[in-house]
């Protein structure tokens, strides 16, 4: 189970809840007077909404610069939700140069108060050893609290250090009680988490149909993880029906979400005609691509192999034809600079 999908992921993560967690004004046409007058007069509150206007482009042109000039008067006031979204500049390097001391700074003064998003921060940055020295336990000090507040992510980042033992004695049992406690929130990794306790028996009894149950919950959402297992269960007949079409359906998914799993998974199924019409151009396509990516397990000879027997059944015609649609759909999923 990933603790972080990606760092970036991870900070954007945190970026939404701050938004979501204080009112932001609305309007279509330039911040609302009457706002931006209270937040001139140094109301903390309202300077932060002012601030999330800008970041987001509510109503102004997005401007990190100036959403950091906001919450930095609101955060020197003691605000604490101010010095929380202030360390997420700091740590993302949006409106000011990327500096973890100073990220480090802000949400431990945020944390100090008790705000939940500068708690889990906090903890990511002692988990992460970003600005400070890497400190599994400290994290873990750190995740607790804001996961007693009820916040799912921390729910999720103290439950996964119970599960590998890191800053707390490994405790499967214990990871599962937080794990359930992020997926009852509607969190897609406490979700996968817990699907995967689940299936693994790890501090739940070893159940198929629960771990299918919290598996669909994620997929639905889009976790591409979840996605994969939740197929393989398909494929399998465990806890679920054994059924290759529903397994294709959700390697797809996660395939054109650049899982290489997925990818791999799914160019197998073409090459044997389970769940989908047998088609060595398309089993040659997604194994192709696969072949870049990072497989669980480190099978990167076996995709090899699988993609060189899809590509003896093909002409070669077909075979560039096939090759051209790989370089293309990595031309299109290349990051743009």
């Amino acid at each position: 189970m990933p603790k972080f999908r990606c760092l970036a992921e991870w900070f954007s993560v945190v970026l939404l809840i701050l938004c979501m967690a204080v009112a932001v004004s609305a309007q279509s046409k330039g911040i609302d007077p009457a706002l931006l007058a209270k937040a001139k007069a140094g109301d903390p509150a309202t300077e932060v909404q002012v601030g999330l206007d800008y970041i987001n482009g509510t109503g102004v042109p997005e401007d990190d610069a100036q959403s950091v000039i906001w919450w930095r008067k609101a955060a020197e006031q003691g605000f604490a939700r101010a010095q929380a979204l202030l360390g997420h500049c700091y740590s993302e390097g949006r409106g000011v140069t990327l500096d973890y001391a100073q990220s480090v700074l802000w949400n431990r003064k945020a944390a100090e108060q008790g705000d939940e998003i500068g708690q889990l921060s906090l903890g990511a940055d002692y988990e992460l050893g970003q600005g400070v020295p890497q400190d599994s336990a400290q994290a873990a000090i750190w995740y607790r609290r804001a996961a007693e507040q009820g916040d799912a992510f921390a729910q999720f980042s103290i439950g996964d250090l119970y599960r590998k033992g890191k800053g707390v004695p490994q405790d499967y049992a214990e990871a599962a009680v937080w794990y359930r406690k992020a997926a009852e929130q509607g969190d897609e990794i406490g979700q996968l988490s817990l699907g995967a306790a689940y299936e693994l028996g790890q501090g739940v009894p070893q159940d198929y149909a629960q771990a299918a149950l919290w598996l669909r919950k994620a997929a639905d959402q889009g976790q591409d993880t979840a996605q994969v297992d939740l197929a393989g269960m398909y494929h399998s007949g465990e806890g679920l029906p054994k059924d290759y079409t529903q397994a294709a359906f959700w390697w797809r998914k996660a395939a054109e979400q650049g899982n290489a799993d997925a990818q791999f998974l799914l160019g197998l199924l073409y090459s044997l005609g389970q769940g989908v019409p047998q088609d060595y151009a398309e089993a040659y396509f997604w194994i192709d691509i696969a072949a870049a990516g990072k497989i669980r397990g480190g099978a990167q000879e076996d995709v090899a192999k699988k993609r060189d027997d899809a590509a003896s059944h093909l002409t070669p015609a077909d075979l560039s034809r096939a090759q051209e649609r790989a370089r293309k759909w990595f031309e299109d999923h290349s990051p743009k600079k």
